[in-house]
């Protein structure tokens, strides 16, 4: 069977056959000055045009354009060191959002010729993403197994299968045990949103495929470090040739400016602060909410942090959505086209800030409206 990143190797000896390679150069910028390695030369390449760009926020010196331009602060080489190892990758790479991360990998694997298969659920930055690419797009029905069977027998140069772990929307887990198997029996590439999975399931929080036991069986893994990590950005893990290639191809990273680096910094603190501590609670507060709601009535069949209740009707739903807040609770009714017309809902999002009384709070809440909307 054919190495799934083949190509890659061949589109990066070509890329370097044409002296078009591009590699980052690990810096640190001060003033009119930029020191990579051990050598201290003026900056000629900076876009801090009216240097304004110490912060007090940070240590170094904010970076004003893009990191292949102005210089790789060094604080980017310790996150994606870190990051990697979370993901038990060879390489990651960091982009200034999730978005913009789904934007700049999915972009580039599927090319003409290739069949991505995504379901249908997922996030409207993956369905942008796979806009972007000149593969076919196929849809299978949200975690049906059987449609995505079907749909991985047909015709493709080479086949992607794109999914997130917890559904955004849902809470719902994706099948990944049974994806897996796929993939590797079609021999697909499997790329992971893992977004909102990511430090929050599994093993010291390493996200939805360690939960389902798979998680050196994902290909790519594209993530947040605004969400469970409570930093802001996003990134992409996989080996290093995957890596290399999206700096040298990923127009989203190539043509932006970089994270600011004072944000890289709190994302590398929260990666090595109590997060277990904190996952743990949050999974607790997951149960209480819960085990809550439905004591009360309501139908859950979230698996995850994300609760959403099901209310159908939009009015009926954005009604509700302004009891709750008139009582203290803010739970935001979603509607099309975030979801389908006809299933709006309340989308909770439960944290470890919760304590016990803002929960028992919030359930008392919950009962007056089911019983004034008639949902329970």
């Amino acid at each position: 069977m054919k190495p799934k990143f083949s190509f890659i190797r061949t589109r990066l000896r070509d890329i370097k056959k044409a002296e078009l390679y591009r590699s980052l150069h690990n810096s640190k910028v001060s003033g009119a000055y930029i020191t990579i390695g051990k050598k201290r030369l003026v900056n000629l390449s900076s876009n801090d045009y009216l240097g304004l760009g110490a912060t007090k926020f940070s240590k170094t010196q904010l970076q004003s354009s893009s990191r292949l331009i102005a210089g790789n602060d060094n604080l980017f080489k310790k996150l994606e060191h870190k990051i990697a190892s979370h993901k038990s990758q060879q390489a990651s790479l960091v982009f200034p959002t999730g978005y913009m991360a789904n934007l700049g990998i999915i972009s580039i694997l599927p090319q003409k010729g290739d069949l991505i298969l995504s379901d249908e659920l997922n996030h409207a930055s993956i369905i942008d993403s796979c806009r972007l690419s000149h593969a076919k797009r196929s849809i299978y029905k949200h975690n049906n197994m059987n449609d995505l069977e079907n749909k991985l027998k047909r015709k493709g140069r080479r086949k992607f299968v794109i999914t997130e772990g917890i559904f955004s929307m849902n809470g719902d887990f994706s099948r990944l045990g049974e994806i897996t198997e796929m993939c590797s029996k079609h021999n697909a590439v499997l790329v992971l949103d893992d977004a909102h999975g990511d430090f929050v399931a599994g093993h010291d929080g390493r996200g939805s495929a360690a939960h389902m036991g798979v998680a050196n069986k994902i290909d790519v893994y594209i993530s947040s470090l605004s969400k469970g990590l409570g930093a802001f950005g996003g990134y992409a893990a996989s080996k290093k040739e995957v890596i290399d290639f999206a700096v040298n191809s990923s127009r989203p990273f190539i043509y932006t400016s970089a994270l600011p680096s004072f944000l890289v910094q709190v994302a590398l603190d929260n990666m090595a602060s109590s997060r277990e501590q904190k996952r743990i609670k949050l999974w607790k507060n997951i149960k209480l909410v819960k085990n809550g709601l439905e004591s009360l009535g309501y139908h859950i069949d979230s698996q995850s942090q994300i609760i959403p209740i099901i209310i159908g009707a939009e009015k009926k739903t954005m009604e509700f959505g302004k009891y709750l807040f008139d009582n203290g609770i803010f739970a935001q009714p979603i509607r099309y086209p975030t979801v389908k017309l006809g299933s709006a809902r309340i989308r909770i999002s439960v944290t470890a800030w919760l304590t016990k009384d803002n929960i028992s709070r919030s359930l008392d809440v919950f009962e007056k409206a089911g019983k004034k909307f008639r949902i329970t």
